[in-house]
């Protein structure tokens, strides 16, 4: 990704380089999950941990909406999880019909140990970056989030579920 200044030439420009770098933290976190002592999950398991976290108690049809997927997927996807021993599901006290999805111990850890890697990954990076760079950055990524959390938001796109906005916040 060659550097042209602080400031993009477009809305495109930003697009293509928020791509690019965010390829690149896939890339780190990768190797950082790789490394984790409890065992490595798939993208899609670690997005449902994430959601289940923030949303404890949540049902499968919630969790389908937050990840985009189908009932079946998800219900697939949560008896994978809770084979792993990352996630407990348990009958919901309102509805007879309905389970709520809770982490276990062991997903908590996980999630606690992969922070911990991610963080370190990033780390290494940042440390690597001029001041007045990571400066910028810290800004433009924090101007980001406020934009990314707006448009996430169900106050303003109620087709949008609302566990999206937390998974933002966690990711």
């Amino acid at each position: 990704m060659p550097h042209r200044g602080f400031r993009p030439s477009s809305s495109e420009q930003a697009s293509a380089d928020a791509v690019a770098a965010s390829e690149l933290l896939e890339v780190l976190w990768g190797r950082g999950q790789e490394s984790a002592a409890s065992g490595t999950v798939s993208p899609s398991q670690l997005r449902a941990l994430l959601v289940i976290e923030k949303q404890e108690g949540t049902n499968l049809r919630a969790l389908g909406e937050a990840l985009g997927s189908r009932a079946p997927s998800v219900s697939r996807l949560c008896d994978r999880m809770e084979a792993m021993g990352l996630v407990q599901r348990a009958p919901s006290p309102t509805s007879r019909r309905e389970v709520e999805l809770r982490l276990s111990m062991r997903g908590r850890t996980l999630l606690e140990e992969y922070r911990a890697l991610r963080a370190g990954e990033l780390n290494a990076v940042l440390e690597r970056m001029d001041p007045a760079a990571l400066a910028a950055l810290a800004e433009g990524l924090a101007a980001f989030h406020a934009a990314a959390s707006e448009r996430l938001s169900p106050q303003r796109d109620t087709a949008v579920s609302p566990l999206r906005d937390d998974v933002a916040d966690s990711a």
